[in-house]
């Protein structure tokens, strides 16, 4: 079967390796759709703090199932959404209903290799049966849920003022379910285009970009500060002058992971009385909320879709949008 293999940072080769086989757990799949997203540029550029190379991405994953043992819940014709993250079970986070967390997680595309091949074993319990969903729609499916389980983290509610900071798939998926849970939501990005883009995807109040905001955050919250709000930027500067936009009493979601120490005014905190929460992956709650809400028609995803590739012309195109994103929302693999 081919691969895509990211052999190394900045360098991506397909390659031909043998196809896995079905275990008594698992099923073998064939995937038929490969979202992109930013743990995958990341892994491309060397910026992934929990990698090691060489690996196979891809975890936004649309699967056909090949062949899956005697009463496995799944069969061979079926299409199916992928919980990418592989939970062990016994640890305190999973005894604790919180597998995203898992002390020994692996991520398929992340720990372990992912999705961008013609073949891939997935354990049985992290297939979803995704009856009325097309690939296209089940290919969205795990990065809208990243940022349903940050909603759900921040326990977002029918009147809170939210705040998404960063206009990126993660950041559209945490602005669509804060507007669906009843939130006002208002998006920034350091990008304008990007901002607008986001607004009209998500049906967001307002949108924010670059420079300084301040003027327009106190506009927008008289003065008072957001009741929540959201990063999915990626960067340490972003997070830290985040702080700044929370309003006494607020919550402040950390959805981006990045490498560097983050550091803030404890004065600025404690002042504020302000909740910091992180918000790692998504469970199978999650992943059912937006399931149910893509049935619904509550998610546009026609419109977060747009750019696609074949799998041989990956290794080109990745790198072009690693580097320049502009136009892009979700960019996904057809594996056909």
């Amino acid at each position: 079967m081919e691969a895509l293999v990211c052999v190394e940072p900045g360098r991506l080769e397909l390659r031909q390796s043998p196809a896995p086989e079905a275990g008594p757990e698992a099923a073998l799949v064939r995937p038929h759709r490969v979202g992109l997203c930013g743990t995958d540029y990341h892994i491309y550029e060397g910026k992934h703090p929990f990698l090691e190379y060489p690996r196979v991405m891809g975890h936004e994953l649309a699967v056909e199932v090949v062949e899956a043992p005697p009463g496995a819940g799944v069969a061979p014709g079926e299409i199916c959404v992928v919980n990418p993250y592989l939970s062990c079970g016994d640890c305190v986070a999973c005894r604790a209903g919180k597998p995203n967390c898992c002390t020994r997680i692996s991520v398929l595309g992340v720990h372990q290799d992912g999705g961008m091949a013609g073949r891939l074993c997935v354990p049985l319990p992290n297939l979803i049966p995704a009856q009325g969903l097309s690939v296209d729609q089940c290919a969205t499916v795990e990065f809208l849920s990243i940022g349903a389980h940050a909603v759900r983290r921040g326990a977002v509610r029918g009147g809170d003022r939210a705040l998404v900071v960063g206009a990126g798939p993660i950041g559209l998926g945490a602005a669509l379910f804060a507007r669906l849970a009843g939130a006002s939501v208002t998006v920034m990005d350091r990008d304008p285009e990007r901002a607008e883009t986001a607004k009209a995807v998500t049906g967001a109040e307002a949108a924010l970009a670059g420079g300084d905001v301040a003027p327009a955050i106190g506009e927008l919250t008289g003065g008072e500060g957001f009741d929540i709000v959201f990063d999915a930027t990626g960067s340490q500067q972003a997070i830290e002058a985040g702080f700044e936009f929370v309003a006494h009493g607020g919550r402040y979601v950390l959805v981006s992971v990045v490498k560097e120490t983050i550091t803030f005014s404890d004065p600025v905190f404690h002042s504020r009385e302000m909740t910091l929460l992180g918000s790692r992956n998504a469970t199978s709650a999650d992943f059912a909320h937006v399931m149910s809400a893509i049935r619904e028609g509550a998610v546009p995803v026609d419109r977060l879709i747009t750019h696609r590739i074949p799998l041989r012309e990956a290794a080109s195109s990745i790198p072009v949008w690693a580097a320049r994103k502009s136009g892009l929302i979700k960019a996904v693999i057809e594996i056909d």
